[in-house]
């Protein structure tokens, strides 16, 4: 699947769980480790929790599969590894403590559903 549709549905299933403030940062300039990463949090590590099953539900839905994924058992912070994109859903206080936007500043963030 393109990370055109990836990150799409990766921010719908954000939304639909409420996840808070999801950002997408293009790192494809800057990082081999993926070409995005989307930010997302949640207000507890259920809600993280819970965030973080809908985006696999979401995606396994359209046959896409997390490669790896970290942090079910604490819950304040999960990456879901999709190859090209990866997803960060943070607890907002960890979120805030990381700062990955601030740590990728120079990365380009797409704000809209258009993904150059």
């Amino acid at each position: 699947m393109q990370s055109k549709k990836l990150i799409s549905l990766i921010r719908e299933a954000c939304e639909d769980k409420q996840g808070q403030d999801t950002v997408v940062l293009d790192l494809r300039r800057f990082s081999t480790i993926a070409n995005y990463f989307v930010i997302t949090s949640g207000n507890s590590d259920r809600h993280v929790r819970a965030v973080a099953d809908h985006v696999e539900e979401k995606l396994s839905a359209h046959r896409e599969r997390c490669i790896h994924d970290e942090g079910y058992e604490d819950g304040c912070w999960i990456l879901l590894d999709y190859g090209d994109v990866v997803v960060h859903i943070f607890r907002g206080d960890i979120r805030g403590f990381y700062n990955l936007e601030r740590l990728w500043g120079n990365a380009p963030r797409i704000e809209s559903a258009i993904i150059p």
